[in-house]
């Protein structure tokens, strides 16, 4: 074999390797670090709109089998999926936008937390009602946003109370700003009278919590049990990281679609 012919093998094996490593360490972050995590609906608005991007802090909650990276219903812990605890846990605080397990489809959802173990929790009016005390809404105006398809997915937001909006015309919604015991605040959205605005109580059992979306009237949540085509109970195993901050933001159906970046929602943090 000829130099020029080992030295092209040399680089291929070398070529290989590194792209093995640089494999190897992308799993070490993704599991043990960070997840990526693209917002493909509107039921975070509007502390998280359809085409942010952002990185999930996996290690802010200690890891579970949940931790390491799925598609759909392959999970690469499989072997240790009905392994109790976490490894290095703590708890999540009242208030924390959560990435989590579904509990009965395996999809990662993203919510806020709201009710912890021991916990009631119910709607009415629209008013979330814990442990028996409203939790305090103060009016903040509307979100409002333009009537045009968002994401890959090309949904169109819903509207205050379904208006007529056409193509390009302002989709506007009530906005308030929510405030939980302990003195986190954030912005919540209200369309129009749902069956969800009245809902429960809920007490949550030992070991789990109950998470809702911003945009209460367009969210799949605890309110909802898996048998409803809702969320129900999150189990403590199911968490997989907190939202920290937004990456990057894209209106439109590509990440190449420049002219649908959302230059001021870069690095942003989330509330």
């Amino acid at each position: 074999m000829s130099k020029r012919a080992k030295a092209a093998g040399g680089g291929l094996l070398e070529l290989i390797k590194t792209l093995v490593y640089a494999l190897v360490l992308a799993g070490i972050i993704r599991t043990l670090l960070f997840q990526p995590f693209w917002i493909p609906s509107g039921s975070m608005k509007d502390t998280l709109l359809i085409g942010d991007f952002l990185f999930v802090n996996k290690f802010a909650y200690g890891y579970s089998a949940m931790s390491c990276p799925s598609y759909k219903s392959f999970n690469l812990c499989g072997a240790f999926e009905d392994k109790e605890g976490r490894l290095l846990g703590s708890m999540p605080e009242r208030g924390d936008v959560v990435v989590f397990r579904h509990p009965a489809t395996g999809e990662d959802y993203i919510k806020r937390l709201i009710g912890l173990p021991g916990d009631t929790v119910e709607t009415r009016g629209g008013r979330v009602i814990l442990n028996g005390e409203p939790v305090p809404q103060d009016p903040a105006g509307s979100f409002t946003e333009t009537y045009l398809a968002q994401g890959p997915m090309g949904s169109f937001p819903r509207c205050l109370r379904d208006g007529p909006v056409g193509l390009g015309g302002e989709c506007s919604k009530e906005k308030f700003t929510e405030t939980l015991p302990g003195g986190k605040s954030y912005s919540v959205l209200n369309i129009d009278d749902t069956p969800a605005d009245d809902k429960g109580p809920f007490t949550v059992p030992e070991g789990h919590f109950f998470f809702m979306g911003d945009n209460r009237d367009n969210s799949v949540d605890s309110r909802f049990s898996p048998a409803a085509n809702g969320v129900g109970f999150v189990p403590y195993r199911n968490l997989i990281g907190r939202a920290d901050r937004i990456i990057f933001s894209s209106a439109g159906a590509s990440i190449l679609y420049f002219w649908t970046w959302r230059g001021d929602r870069f690095f942003k943090a989330v509330n």
